[in-house]
């Protein structure tokens, strides 16, 4: 065999070999490839999977925001919520026993918030009312659905300095009670509340002479 032919099945071995080496290196990088696209894919599913959670998680926080709030108002007394045993009835049928005559003046003023998305407009009706503890006294907020769909609200509140909010009782009242209201429909709310007696007598109190009542609206459903 000439040496021609020799170089010729040499350099063919070595074409083969390339050949494979290049085949094998390929599907070496395709395997990879496909390895790197499934944990990318698996990466994301799980993201969405822990976004999606997230989502329901604060949708379910919103609702049960208001319920929260009441029972912790409940159980604490914030916000001007009745804790004490006695009730606010029992109170002022005991005040007008007793025949005690207070003379501070407190002025009670009225505020109303709509947290965002709601497009309602909600004003109190009047901006204060004067009363003495031991009173009681009846104020109106107004609600009005400006949106072209019916929806339903429900209000949270507070009064403030947060001090004196024990001493504010309210004997009627909206809040926590979810509001119907069609498009363009408006309402009048009642708050019916009682400064307890014991304001004027606390030290505490003294010097705070201005209470502020805030009612805030959220959207609970939209149909």
């Amino acid at each position: 065999m000439s040496w021609s032919r020799i170089s010729s099945r040499i350099s063919l071995l070595n074409h083969s070999k390339n050949l494979r080496i290049l085949s094998h290196e390929s599907s070496q990088r395709q395997c990879a490839s496909h390895v790197s696209h499934a944990s990318t894919e698996r990466k994301s599913k799980k993201t969405l999977l822990y976004l999606t959670a997230l989502v329901f998680a604060m949708v379910g926080s919103s609702y049960a925001a208001v319920p929260l709030y009441r029972r912790f108002c409940q159980a604490t007394g914030y916000g001007g919520t009745v804790q004490r045993r006695e009730s606010v009835e029992e109170k002022i049928a005991q005040h007008e026993k007793d025949g005690t005559v207070a003379t501070r003046e407190i002025v009670v003023q009225f505020n109303a918030d709509v947290a965002d998305g709601m497009p309602w407009k909600f004003v109190p009706t009047q901006r204060e009312v004067r009363v003495k503890p031991g009173e009681s006294a009846l104020a109106f907020y107004t609600a009005e659905n400006r949106s072209s769909k019916p929806i339903t609200g429900v209000s949270t509140y507070n009064v403030t300095p947060m001090k004196a909010a024990v001493y504010f009782n309210k004997i009627q009242c909206f809040c926590f009670e979810e509001q119907h209201l069609l498009p363009g429909e408006q309402i009048d709310m009642p708050v019916f509340f009682y400064i307890d007696p014991e304001f004027e007598t606390d030290a505490r109190m003294d010097g705070i002479n201005n209470l502020i009542l805030s009612y805030t609206f959220f959207k609970v459903s939209e149909e």
